[in-house]
């Protein structure tokens, strides 16, 4: 018998049942692009694939070569916090949309990150912008935070309005006002590009990226997912804790089997994966229990949505699951401050869900995926969060196992973000 590594599920009386997992479709093995990103993205699934089965027969896992501490006070530091967010959320482009959210022409999302309301629009040729949603007349909020479809922004307070390009259109009872010129009173800019089917906003005006730069050689495994063809079907928000509590809950399976008795470790083998990283970017790979009926199955026979289920996910905090699925769940997590994050819960489809049991399964896809998440992994590390003062006033670490490489290369790739903000502050003083 092959050892999976993974302790039994804990048998429960007495206690509210979990949802039950929704029935997943795979899309990767029916995808006939010839597209040749598509292609490269069903190479690397093969490979992947093969790369799980060899953990599988072993019973094993994707280790890193050694153990990781991490002060318990890296997360409670409110001037830490502050570092982080100046040399990770304000520095680096963030992936705020993904480009359903917005599908077609006048269309808009409207989202607040640390505090600085953003709103991103795809203006009537298509092209996506982002813009500081604040009107230059007295700055009152354009839009509250969510998705929609406008022909023109116009402002609540005085009724100023802008196109979806941000640029000034009318002024209203600008007889008695006075003259405003148009040039140089649109909206404030942010920089902001389309790649992969995502929307990449800086929070910095004056930022110049290079999104090509910034994803590397993981730039075409995404293109490959088509998710700019996706249909945006929902999106719901939960608060969480310290945006690095919240984030270590997505980057290890070591943890299926104890907390998820009833719900992922139903699907997934726990404490078993394959691990890539991209630059500050990484992957990781659970292997799928129907894995157990793939191994001896010749590889062109094993379909690898059925085996792995890879999830892909981008620094500083977005979460790509289910890419090879016919349903994806997308986590993108915000910090709000030093104690509390957000989380919007994005449920992608490639098709749009139109009868009545589309519609059902896809509620469900998403009603699981947010109940699981708020009621094991949130509970869960909103306790996290209530030990950390008194586990930092003891001194001491945590640490993270070398079966889980995904936090390694996460807490090593925010060191570096402020070890370079710190020498560049040096060099310029």
């Amino acid at each position: 018998m092959v050892r999976t590594s993974s302790p039994e599920p804990l048998e429960t009386t007495d206690q509210p049942q979990p949802p039950k997992a929704p029935a997943y479709t795979s899309w990767i093995s029916q995808d006939r692009s010839a597209d040749p990103a598509a292609a490269a993205m069903r190479q690397d699934a093969a490979d992947l694939v093969e790369r799980v089965l060899e953990h599988y027969r072993a019973g094993t896992t994707h280790e890193a070569a050694d153990q990781w501490t991490e002060p318990v006070g890296h997360y409670l530091d409110a001037d830490r916090w502050q570092r982080e967010m100046d040399a990770v959320h304000r520095s680096v482009p963030l992936p705020l949309a993904m480009s359903c959210e917005l599908p077609g022409p006048n269309t808009y999302k409207a989202i607040d990150v640390l505090g600085l309301p953003v709103l991103i629009t795809r203006d009537r040729q298509g092209a996506v912008h982002a813009m500081i949603n604040a009107c230059r007349h007295r700055g009152a909020k354009l839009l509250e935070p969510g998705c929609g479809t406008s022909r023109r922004l116009t402002c609540p307070y005085h009724s100023w309005s802008y196109d979806l390009a941000g640029e000034l259109r009318g002024v209203y009872a600008e007889k008695t006002f006075g003259p405003v010129p148009r040039e140089g009173r649109g909206l404030v800019r942010l920089p902001a590009g389309e790649r992969a089917g995502i929307v990449f906003v800086s929070l910095d005006p004056a930022a110049e990226h290079d999104l090509d730069a910034w994803l590397g050689d993981l730039g075409p495994l995404l293109e490959g997912l088509r998710m700019a063809e996706c249909h945006h079907y929902s999106t719901r928000e939960l608060t969480s804790p310290n945006w690095k509590v919240t984030l270590d809950g997505y980057l290890e399976t070591y943890h299926f089997a104890s907390l998820h008795p009833k719900t992922v470790f139903e699907t997934n083998l726990s404490n078993m994966m394959a691990h890539d990283t991209w630059g500050p970017h990484q992957r990781i790979a659970p292997a799928l229990r129907p894995i157990a009926q793939a191994v001896d199955l010749p590889a062109d026979r094993r379909d690898p949505g059925d085996c792995v289920g890879p999830i892909y996910w981008l620094f500083p905090g977005l979460a790509i699951a289910g890419g090879w699925r016919q349903k994806i769940a997308v986590s993108l997590v915000l910090p709000r401050t030093a104690t509390e994050s957000v989380t919007q819960q994005i449920i992608l489809l490639r098709e749009p869900a139109v009868t009545e049991q589309e519609r059902k399964a896809a509620d469900q896809f998403g009603e699981w995926f947010h109940e699981v998440v708020r009621d094991e992994d949130y509970a869960t590390t909103y306790g996290v969060q209530q030990g950390l003062e008194a586990l930092a006033a003891a001194g001491t670490d945590f640490v993270f196992g070398r079966n889980e490489p995904g936090l390694q290369h996460f807490h090593r790739t925010v060191h570096a973000h402020l070890d370079s903000a710190a020498a560049a502050g040096r060099a310029a003083g």
